[in-house]
């Protein structure tokens, strides 16, 4: 009796053994791992032994340094399988995931960023300093490009170039990639994020979804803060309900890279700019969007808060883009007098700092 108990005891312990050796391997192998070289090219050179590939990637930092990866080699894996390329790995990624891509080979592209709010101005010469095309094309040859707007006739026949339907993020492309690939991948991938439900939703607010872009242009230029983006648009709504003109300053900074004048600063001469993208100068919205929009700037655009504020300034105390709100005339005075003491004390301090690096 006792050397039956003595083997099942032996048994019991084997399996909780073999057990745990089995999910440390399977955890090691399909966990996620995070690490920092999501944007950089990490080259596998030609010949390289598996053990060489897996100690490079370790380095990397892109692999944990686990002797499961290597077992996982020499016994299910198809270390013979695994290519040479340079690779750009996400993260995070698991193990099982990286070796998939070793053994699938790697197709190098070239990767262009364009933010939440970036103009076609602003597009274009970013087109242009990363994807010339062959001859090179200029910043002003590229807008052209976006001045035909048949790919968003179906969402918006008024549109008169492609601005606001350039859709902000991060694109990877073939090294050779023309303008006119990269152009129409930005208005695919807006087209992909488009819901007919929105555009329900404009008819019920009595917009076109035109008209909704270009609201939500103006909201995504004027808070990068998610959650207080609703509240801009009402005060949007709120000032063409009451037909107070809207005075957001970038669609003056819009005006002056429409006219080839933009200098990184707002002039008098600006702010009396005789356009109808000039909100300081003409009542409604512009007549077309003043910047590319995010997904959250169109929703906030269509669900705007039920405020009765009808000024914002900027909270200049959190310092993180958000802004204080106001229903009345003379809370806002007060309101655009303390940032307006902010501001002066940063227009000293910068004029101090230049001075210190002369």
């Amino acid at each position: 009796m006792n050397l039956l108990k003595l083997i099942l005891a032996f048994a019991l312990l084997t399996l909780i053994v073999i057990g745990g050796v089995g999910y440390w391997f399977y955890s090691s192998l399909t966990k996620p791992r995070a690490h920092a070289r999501s944007d950089d090219y990490v080259t596998i050179e030609r010949g390289s032994a598996p053990s060489q590939v897996v100690a490079k990637l370790v380095a990397e930092g892109i692999l944990a340094d686990s002797p499961a990866t290597m077992l996982y080699l020499r016994t299910l894996g198809s270390a013979d399988k695994i290519q040479a390329g340079n690779y750009q790995f996400p993260t995070p990624i698991s193990t099982l995931d990286v070796l998939k891509e070793l053994e699938k080979g790697s197709i190098q592209t070239t990767r262009i960023t364009i933010p939440e709010g970036f103009t076609r101005f602003d597009i274009a010469k970013r087109i242009a300093e990363i994807f010339p095309g062959t001859p090179a094309r200029s910043e002003k040859e590229i807008l052209l490009l976006m001045s035909d707007t048949a790919l968003v006739k179906d969402i918006a026949p008024e549109a008169r170039n492609l601005e606001g339907y350039l859709y902000p993020s991060t694109y990877d492309f073939p090294p050779d990639a023309t303008p006119e690939q990269v152009v129409t991948r930005m208005v695919e991938q807006f087209k992909k994020i488009w819901k007919p439900e929105w555009a329900e939703r404009a008819r019920e607010l009595g917009r076109t979804p035109h008209e909704i872009i270009t609201i939500a242009s103006l909201i995504e230029t004027e808070s990068p803060v998610d959650d207080e983006r609703p509240i801009v648009s009402s005060v949007i709504y709120n000032r063409i309900a009451r037909s107070i003109p809207l005075g957001i300053d970038q669609t003056v900074v819009y005006v002056a890279k429409m006219q080839d004048r933009w200098d990184g600063t707002i002039h008098k001469s600006d702010i009396e700019a005789d356009s109808p993208y000039n909100t300081r100068k003409y009542g409604g919205i512009p007549p077309g969007p003043i910047s590319s929009v995010s997904a959250g700037a169109i929703e906030a655009a269509l669900n705007p808060a039920q405020t009765n504020y009808i000024f914002y300034v900027l909270d200049v105390g959190k310092n993180d883009g958000s802004h204080h709100f106001y229903a009345s005339a003379a809370e806002f005075e007060r309101g655009k007098a303390v940032y307006q003491r902010w501001l002066a004390e940063q227009r000293i301090l910068k004029r101090q700092a230049e001075q210190a690096n002369r």
